[in-house]
């Protein structure tokens, strides 16, 4: 046999064992045979009536939107998907409308809202939408801090819109270095030529100050007024015995500044309550620092900490107005460090005319009803004036429990304290209409109830506020109604601490 034969033969012989010898496996299954293989799919129908490519749908998964605020969900209790199912231009109209002025509650709850973390709704004329209506109210409410932190963690330069925002903001706060920075390293986030102007002097660059002045002069792109004003601005020492320019009815925040730099500053008291802001840095008087502060805080956009700083700064200069809180204040003061019950009640019933002549009831318990909390007082009447601030404070479910002899609308506002108003009788339709809010079968608006289904939670919310401005302007069914919204969505101490305040605002 030739060698080939032979190496062919050993080749068959091979095969042949590999087909007669039985597989190694440590698994027994494999040994069976295919049809009785566990998992096996031969004998199901086939996936397919063809060979051909199967038709693939595809789509794109969702970009979530920016998440944009100050306060962190977990804090303000709302989700972080509070405005996603709303349309935002109709957000825009609501947030721009809801009237907060006169309750305090309103107010914290709007500043809530306004400030909380969440996703921006899809849709609407400018994916901004939302997030300018919540910048713009907040400047509205005197809120410039706030609205200047805002704008900056959303991306202050992203936006010529955004940026605006920005750049008014820092001229009230004094904060105008960081915008004009970012102004002259990209000079097409603002047409408007009295900034570029404007920054560019601020940043030490008076030549192209000048020449950029120039060039508006020549264009004629900016009003006689404006360029009378930055002439000025530029080139102070060439109008030192001119008269003074006049006052504009409606400045914005860049003309503020401009005025205040060739020393005609504006006052501010007529002004939008955004510009009092800048009466409260070291350039404005003691007493023009006050009125700000006092005007700030009576919308909720200033601590009262803030204000009670400046009250007790120094002595007061003279008699009446300002000086008459500072007085009041300064005296209730040295009776609550003196722990005197006569003297806290004798101070007392003084300070609060005066905080009520400038609305700041509750800013004033806020601040002291840690320390009226524990001091009871001879006179009836000054005890129970001391009760009802207390009740403004957020110490009112505590003292509601040991409610003082006094007018019969005392057991009603201590039953309310405590959720259940409809256990005590009702002193007046106004708190019928607050009682019938608290049943627990009180119905929702069909139309609110229908935001809620929906999944529109902020907008339900804005909606109920709008509801209860109405409902205390005397509109009954509308305060019941927004009374029952805000408990239906856990919005109890808002539900409760409003309505306290709307009936001992009034005198109930």
């Amino acid at each position: 046999m030739s060698t080939r034969a032979a190496l062919f033969a050993l080749g068959l012989a091979g095969q042949a064992a590999a087909q007669t010898t039985e597989p190694l496996s440590a698994i027994d299954w494999l040994k069976e045979p295919v049809d009785l293989l566990p998992g096996t799919v031969l004998l199901e129908p086939p996936v397919s009536e063809s060979g051909q490519w199967p038709e693939i749908q595809v789509t794109p998964l969702e970009e979530l939107s920016q998440v944009v605020g100050l306060v962190d969900p977990s804090t303000t209790g709302l989700p972080i998907d509070l405005w996603r199912s709303s349309d935002p231009d109709r957000l825009a109209e609501l947030i721009a409308d809801v009237p907060v002025a006169d309750n305090p509650a309103m107010q914290r709850l709007l500043f809530t809202l306004l400030l909380t973390e969440a996703r921006e709704p899809r849709g609407g004329s400018d994916p901004d939408t939302l997030l300018l209506a919540r910048l713009d109210r907040l400047m509205q409410l005197g809120a410039v801090d706030p609205a200047q932190s805002l704008v900056q963690l959303a991306g202050p330069t992203d936006t010529p819109q955004r940026f605006s925002r920005w750049f008014d903001a820092t001229l009230l706060t004094g904060d105008e270095d960081r915008s004009c920075t970012a102004l002259i390293a990209q000079p097409n986030l603002s047409r408007d030529y009295a900034a570029h102007i404007f920054c560019k002097a601020r940043r030490g660059d008076w030549t192209s100050a000048a020449l950029t002045l120039e060039a508006a002069h020549a264009l004629e792109v900016l009003p006689d007024e404006t360029l009378a004003l930055l002439d000025r601005f530029l080139s102070p020492e060439m109008f030192e015995d001119a008269a003074y320019l006049p006052q504009p009815d409606d400045p914005s925040p860049l003309t503020f500044r401009l005025y205040e730099a060739i020393g005609e500053r504006l006052p501010t008291a007529s002004l939008p309550r955004a510009f009092a802001n800048a009466d409260l840095r070291d350039v404005a008087g003691w007493k023009a620092q006050i009125e700000a502060a006092e005007r700030l805080t009576r919308i909720g956009a200033l601590t009262p900490n803030h204000l009670l700083g400046l009250y007790t700064e120094r002595s007061p200069a003279a008699s009446g107005a300002v000086w008459d809180r500072v007085a009041a204040i300064q005296r209730f003061e040295t009776a609550l460090e003196t722990r005197n019950a006569a003297a806290i009640a004798k101070t007392l019933p003084a300070v609060w005319a005066q905080m009520e002549k400038v609305g700041l009831q509750v800013p004033f318990a806020e601040l002291f009803a840690g320390r009226l909390v524990s001091t009871a007082l001879p006179s009836s009447e000054a005890e129970n004036l001391r009760w009802r601030i207390l009740l403004l404070s957020e110490l009112y479910e505590d003292v509601a429990r040991s409610a003082p002899e006094g007018p019969a609308a005392n057991a009603f506002l201590a039953a309310l304290a405590n959720g259940m108003p409809d256990q005590a009788r009702s002193p007046s339709p106004l708190a019928d209409a607050i009682t019938e809010g608290f049943v627990w079968s009180a119905p929702v608006p069909p139309d609110v109830q229908a935001l809620l289904d929906q999944n529109r939670l902020g907008e339900a919310i804005l909606v109920s506020m709008q509801l209860f401005a109405q409902g205390a302007r005397g509109n009954l069914v509308d305060l019941t109604a927004a009374t029952a919204t805000l408990r239906r969505v856990g919005l109890e101490d808002t539900a409760r601490r409003a309505a306290l305040q709307l009936l001992i605002l009034q005198g109930v």
